[in-house]
């Protein structure tokens, strides 16, 4: 696949890096000489001086043969007007990076793709979403939804409390008959090797656990699991960045009791005045005696999303020794997602990685409607719609020719989700969740064209 990346900031060098390790034919612009250099010299990509809005460096980038042009710059202008003019020179498909949400909320009525933007992307957006279906679901470390929560994907860490801890997945279904709920992913305490589970995978204390399960389901983990469902209502966020603006006004429609601590006086005015129903102060959140005057030790949550990742790391610290439920921290560095678990954090996210999900589906084979790739392990969760051609239409589970890393973890059919077992008949129509290692990912768009 040929990809034209517009941007070598952090989202354009992080995306041309993964597409770069699956081989794809990757150009990267940029302005800027040095972001150019570091990306030529570590990615197997080919680069090109120059401003992405440039018909002459569009032309130079080959745009007319070109299956996918993702503008990621820090200015949306630049983005929407390098993808407007690299779909009327031929490019087949468009993505642009946009910071002001109101784009996305009225996508519709505009009609971006009328004047050449096939989708939009917010990784702020992205980040206050995935914020709030965390805080949704207490309990668990990560979370993703399929389908408007037909079928969820839930990430959590097994404790002496666990029911099913030292037992084998086939003894737990025998243990439990009639739960809705599917492991698809396994990562050992203390390693870096994700396995997919079969039916002799034996549960451990410490390993990080991904279900896929129903609405109904998620109570029956919770149980299980020996989590509770904690109820958050008071909730801190450290940092007036457009994810914590965007995170605080979404949070307060609900209904939530909303403090916000900003640094920047001016700033803090603003989102006063731009949010009346949230509590803004005005301070450094890195102060303990500001945050214990400001009764952090009576918060459900803690969300620190200002642009520095130890402040937003040091200050969730704070929060959990403060006995705060739920302590969300905005990070940079990839490498900290290999922390968060052991120094006591229970969630970091990344936007970076969040932006690259999204876009990750428009590069797959097959019709991928969602994708996302499981913090800090080595897999994918892709969500197929199976055409009346797909091979595995018309098949049982168990007749199709799955390798053995990679699972079929639920099927939305009708809109109603389902864990299906080996006997389950795929049909046309069906939105399929399959979870696999890199290995593998070939094997199953095949399965899926």
């Amino acid at each position: 696949m040929k990809i034209i990346i517009a941007g070598a900031g952090e989202v354009g060098f992080h995306l041309s890096k993964l597409l770069s390790f699956e081989s794809q034919d990757i150009t990267l612009i940029d302005n800027n000489k040095e972001a150019l250099v570091n990306a030529d010299t570590h990615l197997d990509i080919r680069v090109i001086r120059g401003d992405a809005t440039s018909i002459s460096v569009l032309k130079d980038a080959k745009v007319d043969s070109t299956d996918l042009v993702i503008a990621v710059t820090s200015s949306e202008t630049t983005n929407i007007t390098a993808c407007v003019l690299a779909k009327q020179l031929g490019a087949k498909r468009t993505i642009a990076r946009i910071s002001n949400t109101e784009f996305i909320d009225n996508k519709d009525e505009v009609g971006f793709t009328k004047f050449g933007i096939d989708e939009l992307i917010s990784p702020e957006s992205l980040a206050a979403n995935e914020i709030e279906l965390l805080l949704n679901q207490s309990a668990f470390n990560d979370t993703y939804e399929f389908e408007g929560g037909a079928l969820t994907m839930i990430g959590l860490q097994l404790s002496k409390t666990t029911a099913f801890v030292g037992k084998t997945v086939s003894e737990t279904a025998e243990m439990y008959p009639g739960l809705t709920y599917m492991p698809i992913a396994i990562q050992r305490f203390g390693t870096q090797y994700t396995l997919i589970p079969r039916g002799d995978t034996r549960f451990k204390e410490g390993d990080q656990v991904y279900f896929t399960t129903t609405k109904e389901g998620v109570e029956e983990i919770y149980k299980l699991s020996g989590k509770d469902r904690e109820e958050i209502k008071n909730v801190m966020i450290l940092g007036g960045s457009n994810i914590g603006c965007k995170t605080a006004k979404d949070l307060c429609q609900r209904r939530f009791n909303v403090k916000l601590i900003e640094n920047d006086k001016n700033k803090a005015y603003e989102i006063a005045d731009a949010n009346s129903s949230c509590l803004v102060i005005h301070g450094d959140g890195r102060n303990v005696d500001l945050l214990n005057e400001e009764a952090i030790d009576d918060m459900d949550a803690f969300i620190a999303v200002t642009g520095n990742s130890e402040t937003n790391i040091i200050s969730c610290l704070v929060a959990k020794s403060k006995g705060v439920k739920k302590a969300i921290a905005l990070v940079e560095n990839m490498d900290y997602f290999q922390l968060s678990h052991s120094i006591g954090i229970d969630t970091l996210i990344n936007k970076k990685l969040l932006a690259a999900n999204n876009i990750f589906r428009f590069v797959r084979k097959g019709d991928v409607v969602a994708m996302t790739k499981l913090n800090n392990m080595n897999a994918e969760l892709l969500e197929f719609i199976v055409s009346p051609s797909a091979l595995v239409c018309n098949k049982t589970i168990k007749a199709i020719n799955l390798p053995l890393s990679a699972i079929i973890g639920g099927v939305v059919r009708d809109g109603k989700g389902q864990v299906p077992l080996g006997d389950f008949k795929i049909l046309s129509g069906d939105r399929v969740v399959v979870c696999c290692l890199p290995q593998s990912i070939g094997k199953i768009e095949k399965l899926f064209i």
